[in-house]
């Protein structure tokens, strides 16, 4: 039942996600294209920046929350099974995603963004397992 659920919602929630990346929370088109490479530097600032708790966790726990369902991909495509299939495609994807929002201007390419969106597939992926193997038994 639920792996039925996952196979007809993951499709509208990446577009869902897309949109949010390119369009959504208040997005913009910035003058120069802007890339931030350096990893952990730039969550670190945005932390000591931001005065609001709110928006904090909105953007680093939502960073790694809202990619915990890629994590079940094995669901859809049994060669994502595999954490090292899973984690490659994924970082692959996310890394053409921060490109286009780099070149598009409508983003900012962040090797954090694709460190902490990994880590939300990692997460979904240990949960994949658990429920895996609790229905093994």
């Amino acid at each position: 039942m639920l792996k039925k659920f996952y196979r007809i919602i993951i499709l509208p929630y990446t577009v869902f996600l897309l949109y949010l990346m390119f369009f959504g929370m208040g997005r913009f088109q910035y003058e120069d294209n802007v890339i931030r490479i350096k990893p952990i530097v730039s969550t670190i600032w945005y932390i000591q920046e931001t005065v609001s708790l709110k928006d904090i966790v909105m953007i680093v726990v939502g960073n790694v929350v809202m990619f915990i369902p890629f994590g079940f991909l094995g669901w859809v495509f049994p060669k994502l099974i595999e954490l090292q299939n899973l984690i490659f495609t994924f970082v692959s994807a996310i890394t053409i995603v921060e490109a286009l929002q780099y070149f598009s201007r409508m983003g900012i390419f962040e090797v954090d963004d694709i460190i902490l969106n990994t880590f939300g597939v990692y997460l979904g992926w240990q949960i994949f397992r658990f429920i895996e193997n609790r229905s093994a038994v």
